[in-house]
């Protein structure tokens, strides 16, 4: 059971370090959860406007 625990937490460890280099800074993080939430939001007014249509 420690052993999964310690997997586990390593693997969250690793997928945070390669998400913080890919983005280089906190900041750059918070532009790309930005951007997809943007992204998010342009698909639902697209598919809001074709259900209206």
């Amino acid at each position: 059971m420690k052993n999964t625990v310690k997997i586990a937490t390593l693997g969250a460890l690793g997928a945070l370090a390669t998400l913080l280099a890919a983005c280089n800074t906190v900041d750059g993080v918070g532009k790309d959860v930005e951007a997809g939430g943007e992204v998010i939001q342009d698909t639902a007014r697209d598919v809001e406007e074709d259900i209206n249509d």
